[in-house]
């Protein structure tokens, strides 16, 4: 076991030394694997799910770059989908827990061991099955592109995802690395060099996609949400399948799941 552990090691090794490298934002250094920017300890785990991971056609990916709504669109995507499963807001799963926990991370693997028990998990959980990613179109599993499941992706301006990204990283970066500066972070976005990047062929992907199969693929633009977010939440539930009834629009449902989500009530629970 230790020869195949440590041959395994040697080969992710050369793996990475094969692929190009520079300074990360929030991680020492990013590795541009299959066109775009990935720390390394997603690597093993990209490569791991696009050759294990069974999509399925009730299946809901939340898609998008950084520091792009991710966490508004993952509540609004939970609350539309469970509308009527959760109809009581004071007790909806949202009160109390992150988002990010009710839409999980698309590539959730760590560690060694029990790869099979971790797809066994996956392959149980109750549908529709709900997740999160930041990874580019290309990238996704093939039985997510083949299937019949549905992605909402979210897309914000540029400017205004570096200006969020470069605050989020520095704060978040450890002591012991070195943040890039504004200049050094403008000039590295610029070069599309940012995990996950580049900004425009990550949007582009996606983009692509939701005119090539409309019915697979919704592309929504953050400052549209914001501006228009009963008009969104209704898009949003016609294409997953989950319209509301006239009764509930009547009701307030819209508007209920609307607050529930905003920004006020998400920093109650500090995501």
């Amino acid at each position: 076991m230790s020869s195949t552990g440590g041959q395994q090691a040697t080969e992710e090794e050369k793996q990475l030394l094969s692929l190009r490298k520079e300074k990360g934002w929030a991680f020492p250094y990013v590795y541009l694997f299959q066109e775009f920017w990935c720390p390394s300890s997603f690597i093993k785990e990209i490569d791991i799910f696009q050759n294990n991971f069974q999509g399925k056609d009730s299946d809901v990916v939340v898609a998008s770059f950084p520091k792009s709504g991710t966490t508004w669109l993952k509540a609004l995507t939970f609350a539309i989908v469970n509308h009527q499963r959760f109809s009581s807001m004071e007790n909806h799963p949202l009160v109390t827990s992150n988002p990010h926990e009710l839409v999980p991370p698309l590539y959730t693997f760590r560690g060694d061991n029990n790869i099979h028990d971790q797809f066994l998990h996956l392959a149980n959980m109750t549908e529709p099955r709900l997740f999160g990613t930041h990874t580019p179109f290309h990238s996704l599993p093939n039985s997510i592109k083949e299937s019949n499941c549905k992605t909402v992706y979210i897309c914000r301006n540029p400017f205004d995802v570096f200006v969020s990204a470069w605050s989020f990283f520095h704060k978040i970066k450890g002591e012991s690395l070195s943040a890039p500066t504004l200049d050094e972070a403008f000039e590295m976005y610029c070069d599309g060099i940012i995990e996950f990047g580049p900004w425009w062929s990550h949007m582009l992907g996606f983009w692509k996609e939701s005119i090539a199969r409309p019915n697979k693929v919704l592309f929504l633009k953050y400052e549209d949400l914001k501006e228009d977010a009963n008009f969104n939440v209704k898009r949003i539930a016609e294409f997953l399948g989950y319209a509301f009834t006239q009764e509930e629009e009547s009701n307030g449902v819209i508007e209920s799941i609307i607050k529930l989500c905003s920004f006020e009530e998400m920093k109650e629970l500090d995501v």
